[in-house]
């Protein structure tokens, strides 16, 4: 079925307008959530009994048509899942758009709709959200794919805990041929979902990649779809949910794979200062809106500007520390440090910044001091990531 963007209200059911309050549905129903959340972190064994539950797969696809077949197939090949797929075309300048209609054309389980004009990724997967009709959502970049069992899996995570409205695990990057995949989950993770969202503040950064997640329906509709961010929509919408609902997390199955290509969102150029400002922003359109209105919501905004600012004074100091010392990114990095933290002396890092900037690169760079602190810097870094695959925290 082929559907113009036209014949579609792609406003239904979706509130994006920041610095909305909480209206009284989205307030009787977090109510209602909150009596039934988990009191605390949970590790437990997985369930094998899974009751079969529709989900709706979101492919926003543009210019996507040599990858696009794969990532509708390993969505509609689920077992113990009623899977449609609604492939949403952003004015593809490629086959995108007849392949999508020759995939609908001999399965009655795909929709497909053609935007008139390119809009970008975050209305392509509203616009697509409007139209989904499942119990439950994923949202999967047409270069991307489920593996075999994802569903299956998260599916069992949210029948055993009704209060948790997002599912992850880990995805497996790649840029060939898909890689062998863990099928068998070893444990779920259980979040209070205000407990996970403070974790991801205090760190400041995203720990979900994307096609990784099955997100709840319901809960979606109560807090809305994407924000018109260029690069952190996703990560946005990931805390936003986890606000108003528990969060999980399934260990040791690969949950998608995530393919690496030039062309790819993920792979546009950004460079760490605008990574920074992109997340300060995501931050700012998280705490602006409906999360705003929680209780924990000024505590931890706080939180994730104090950890932006620490990171941006740890991007100067790396240019020290390597002896490209650029001033004029120096004193960005310093700017935004201090237009998220006022007072220089609680940003941490600031006064280590503060040395090397007296001594100078090449003195900085023989330092016993300082060469010690970039190897404790560089065993952290890979304790984190090592702590993510496994885990899905930072």
């Amino acid at each position: 079925m082929r559907l113009n963007g036209s014949e579609i209200d792609v406003t239904r059911s979706i509130c994006l307008a920041l610095g909305n309050d909480i209206s009284d549905r989205m307030t009787k129903a977090v109510k209602r959530a909150e009596a039934t959340t988990v009191a605390r972190k949970l590790t437990v064994r997985p369930q094998s009994e899974v009751k079969e539950a529709t989900v709706s797969v979101v492919i926003p696809c543009y210019n996507y048509a040599r990858f696009l077949p794969d990532a509708v197939r390993s969505a509609l090949s689920q077992e113990g899942a009623i899977v449609d797929v609604i492939i949403v075309d952003d004015k593809s300048t490629d086959a995108s758009l007849s392949v999508a209609n020759e995939l609908a054309a001999f399965d009655s389980r795909i929709t497909v709709l053609a935007h008139r004009d390119n809009a970008g990724p975050v209305k392509t997967f509203n616009d697509g959200l409007a139209l989904a009709r499942g119990e439950f959502l994923v949202r999967l970049d047409a270069d991307d794919l489920l593996t075999p069992g994802s569903l299956r899996r998260a599916i069992a995570v949210m029948q055993r805990f009704p209060s948790v409205g997002l599912v992850y695990g880990r995805p497996v990057h790649f840029s060939a041929a898909t890689p062998k995949h863990r099928a068998r989950a070893r444990a779920w993770t259980i979040w209070p979902g205000k407990e996970w969202l403070e974790a991801r503040c205090k760190s400041a950064f995203n720990v979900i990649t994307s096609p990784e997640v099955l997100m709840r329906k319901s809960v979606v509709d109560l807090v809305g779809g994407q924000l018109p961010l260029p690069h952190t929509h996703d990560m946005e919408m990931w805390f936003r949910v986890a606000a108003f609902c528990d969060v999980a997390y399934i260990r040791g199955a690969d949950q998608a794979w995530h393919r690496e290509h030039p062309n790819s969102l993920s792979a546009t150029k950004v460079d760490d200062l605008r990574d920074l400002t992109e997340r300060r922003d995501a931050f700012e359109a998280l705490f602006g809106g409906s999360v705003g209105e929680i209780d924990q919501s000024v505590q931890f905004h706080r939180h994730a500007k104090a950890a932006m600012a620490a990171q941006a004074v740890e991007l100067a100091t790396r240019l020290y520390d390597r002896g490209h010392p650029s001033a004029s990114k120096v004193s960005n990095f310093r700017d935004l440090a201090r237009s998220l933290v006022g007072d220089t002396k609680d940003i941490s890092g600031w006064d280590g910044l503060e040395r090397r900037m007296e001594m100078g690169a090449d003195k900085v760079r023989r330092h016993p001091r300082f060469i010690l602190e970039r190897l404790v810097r560089g065993l952290k870094s890979r304790y984190s990531r090592w702590k993510w695959r496994r885990t899905g925290e930072w």
